[in-house]
């Protein structure tokens, strides 16, 4: 029995996001420690939008959107790109790869705070045990003694905080916004002007632009893996999940992106694994397990 082609597709799009954006955690760590942070994420989203706008030109995909579309592609850029990911990256200059992507698991939290907020989405008590399973999670992730007495540590968690919070509400507007039909085009919309408004930034801040032949060849390497999965491929994906599935089935990439970062952080980068992070990490994801746990997941309709 053949698998109908929409759900290959979006189990494709979920290997994608879990998977993928689990290992971008460590690309992103690797990259940072030579390029300055908020010129990496300009490159990265620029140079990943113009691949998008040449291979969606090659496969003769309507590029023009409507003014509205193209404002709503803008908004949704900024939340995800230029704050959601451009901060997130900077502050990975002051903790590992491993526990930013632990803090970041959050956002299924957020999102349903966010969806009572907005929708007055009746909280269930399956939803609060995992709320208050999350918050005690956090409080022994952040309550280390080996994070806490890093320079400036303190800054990088609160600055991800805020980053997931950016992501929560950029996840629940593109749920349903007008963007246009295209999910790889308005893709190629986001990064444009995200980069575009990096670059701004970045000059405004006075960072450091070094070329990218002055790079090593693992930041090099790296960074291409950056534009090609992580930002091609996996947020694609991610765009055309938030339109076919329900942002909270979305948001549950967070039970797999930290650990996947952890263990790539561990490996590669020698970063430490202590055993609070492990019982926080298992505290943490389990209440995140309860929040979706018996939840109807509801198909969207496009241009919903």
């Amino acid at each position: 029995m053949s698998i109908p082609r929409k759900t290959f597709l979006i189990i494709l799009a979920f290997f994608a996001i879990y998977v993928i954006w689990g290992s971008t955690y460590l690309l992103n760590k690797i990259v940072v420690t030579e390029v300055a942070p908020l010129y990496l994420a300009s490159i990265r989203f620029s140079t990943a939008s113009i691949l998008i706008f040449i291979i969606s030109k090659a496969l003769k995909f309507k590029l023009v959107i409507s003014k509205r579309q193209f404002l709503n592609n803008v908004f949704a850029g900024f939340l995800f790109l230029v704050y959601g990911n451009g901060v997130f990256v900077w502050a990975l200059k002051y903790v590992d790869s491993g526990f930013g992507a632990l803090e970041a698991s959050i956002q299924p939290l957020m999102v349903l705070i966010m969806m009572r907020l907005v929708d007055g989405k009746k909280i269930k008590t399956s939803s609060i045990i995992g709320i208050s399973l999350g918050v005690i999670g956090m409080y022994l992730l952040v309550n280390q003694q080996q994070i806490t007495f890093q320079e400036n540590s303190f800054i990088g968690i609160i600055m991800i905080f805020t980053c997931v919070i950016s992501w929560s509400w950029g996840s629940l507007f593109v749920a349903r916004a007008e963007l246009g039909p295209n999910y790889f085009v308005n893709t190629a919309y986001q990064m444009l002007c995200s980069g575009i408004i990096l670059f701004i930034v970045s000059f405004l801040f006075g960072e450091t632009w070094l070329s990218p032949f002055q790079w090593s060849a693992s930041a090099q390497f790296s960074m291409v893996l950056l534009i090609v999965f992580g930002s091609i491929v996996a947020f694609t994906a991610f765009n055309y999940l938030l339109k076919e599935v329900s942002t909270e089935k979305v948001s549950t990439s967070a039970y797999v992106n930290p650990v996947i970062a952890l263990i790539l952080g561990w490996y590669v980068l020698d970063e430490q694994i202590t055993g609070q992070s492990i019982l926080a990490a298992i505290i943490l994801l389990t209440g995140v397990y309860f929040i979706n746990s018996k939840r109807t997941i509801r198909p969207r309709m496009n241009g919903r």
